[in-house]
Parts: structure tokens; sequence; C-alpha cells
């Protein structure tokens, strides 16, 4: 077998796991929708808050709404993002309209308890929607559009998300009332957290950028006890004109105790500014023992 053939096989392999990652994402989702926020009047943001509302209203089976509404949302994704994403997106909000009706009598797992149900019903939908946007597909195309109209106006996508759902909710205040409106935005909110840490992963990485008056011991602490490896950046002073060695180094989110307890014990008065890496690749980037 010739190596661009077993690149081809590799890559049909990739796109079948996504795609399977993608319908499983779908069910999940759907799960957490008809077993527990549906049951107790919560519902969901974007196009499928829409179709739960227009559900409720008018007796049309969720899942065929959920289809409906967002035709346009994909072609909208198709011209902006990209084809692939199109057809992976078509994969999860297909999954998720099947889901909603194969699930539609599951037993409801979470009753009266509100707080329990945001909570529970919030995390599925976000474990669910996170799996599918981890693997290059959407189960809402709300996002979409703000991303469009991000581009033709002043406001930033996440400002136009929070408008646009805003409106979302209002309209689910119709059917749910109030309360059932201020639960299904707080079931969202949790959903966007849970969302945020199924993209990014539980172990996500810090970037340390620190300045001190002792960078060569600094790094040589940091290797020793972390086993980092770090770089140096010559650095100005804007006031002094005085010239620093910046030193940059990456670690896992498990390491920053000890990390910050390194700073401390070398240069308690040192510069650090700490930023979250949302993926590394290449280098020598593994878990090493912290001693």
């Amino acid at each position: 077998m010739s190596a661009l053939t077993k690149k081809r096989k590799r890559s049909k392999l990739v796109i079948a796991s996504r795609a399977l990652l993608i319908i499983i994402g779908g069910f999940i989702a759907a799960y957490g929708l008809e077993s527990v926020l549906i049951p107790n009047n919560v519902s969901d943001g974007g196009v499928t808050g829409l179709s739960i509302v227009g559900s409720q209203l008018f007796g049309v089976p969720l899942g065929a709404l959920i289809a409906v509404l967002n035709v346009p949302f994909i072609f909208l994704g198709y011209k902006q993002i990209g084809k692939s994403f199109a057809i992976f997106s078509v994969i999860g909000i297909v999954s998720l309209s099947v889901g909603t009706a194969l699930m539609h009598q599951v037993p409801t797992i979470v009753e009266g308890d509100t707080l329990l149900v945001t909570v529970v019903g919030g995390i599925i939908l976000g474990f669910g929607m996170g799996l599918a946007l981890r693997n290059g597909g959407a189960l809402d195309g709300i996002d979409m559009l703000a991303v469009l109209l991000s581009r033709r106006s002043p406001f930033g996508t996440s400002d136009l998300i929070l408008f646009l759902n805003m409106f979302v909710f209002i309209v689910v205040s119709t059917v749910f009332g109030l309360q059932g409106a201020i639960l299904s935005a707080i079931a969202y909110f949790i959903a966007t957290k849970v969302i945020h840490i199924v993209e990014e992963g539980l172990s996500g990485s810090k970037s340390y950028k620190i300045i001190t008056t002792q960078p060569e011991l600094m790094v040589e602490t940091i290797r020793d006890r972390l086993g980092r490896g770090a770089t140096y950046s010559l650095a100005l002073g804007g006031y002094s004109n005085e010239e620093f060695k910046e030193i940059t180094c990456i670690i896992n989110r498990l390491e920053e105790s000890k990390m910050k307890e390194i700073i401390q014990e070398i240069d308690p008065n040192a510069f650090v500014a700490v930023y979250d890496v949302s993926e590394v690749k290449g280098g020598n980037f593994k878990k090493h023992n912290i001693h």
C-alpha cells in the first residue's frame, strides 16, 4: 500500500470519526432537551429555543422545526465558513432533530428543583454542543448569524450573540413565562461554559510572561522543578530604557500553583502576565513530574 493510499485512508477515518462524534453530540444535546429542560418548561437559546417555542405553540414536532429553521444558517455557514463546516453542521443538526424525535418519550430525570434542572440540563446540552463544535460542526445556527453581522456592524460577535439570545428569551417568556425565560437563560449560560470546557479540554494550558532581575535562575528553576523549557525575548523598558530578558513559558493548569511558588520564591517583585492557551502543538510539551 502506497503512502498516498495510506494517507487517504487515514483522512477518511478521521472524517468518519469526526462525523460519528458530531452525531453523538447531537443525541446527547437532544437527551438534555427532552429529559431535563423541556419537561420543566425550560428552553435553550438560539434557533433551538425558537424551535421549542414554535413546537409548544403550534404542535409541530420539535425535530422538524429545528431542521427547517436551521436551513438558512447552514447556507450562511457554507458561504462564510466553508463547505466542510456546512456538511458537518448538517450532520449535527439532523442528529439533533432525529434525537429529539426518538427521545420524546424518555423519562424525565430531574423534576421540580429549578436549580438542579438548569445545572443538569445546561451541562448535558453544553456537552453535546461542545462535542459537535470540537469536531467541526454546529447544532445551532445563531452563532453563524452573529459572525456575519459582526462584520457589518461596530459590535463584536459575543455582543451580538448576547443580543440575539435576549430576543430569543423574550420570545420564550411568551410560552414559558418570565420564570421559564430566566431559567432558560441560566441553563444557556451554563451550557456555554461547558461548551468552552469541552472545546478546549479540562487540562488547558497557560502562558507565563515573566520579567525578573534573575532570569537565568528563574529559567533554571522552572526547568529543574517543572521540567519545562522557556524562551527569552529582549524587552526594553518604556521609561527607563533598561533592557530586560522577558521569559515565556507554557505550562498546564495542574502546574500553575507550582509556577507561582517558584516565582514568589525567586523574585516576589517580578512582573508576571498570564494568558490562557487553548491549544499547544509541537515541541516537547508533555506532562512532567512536579517536584
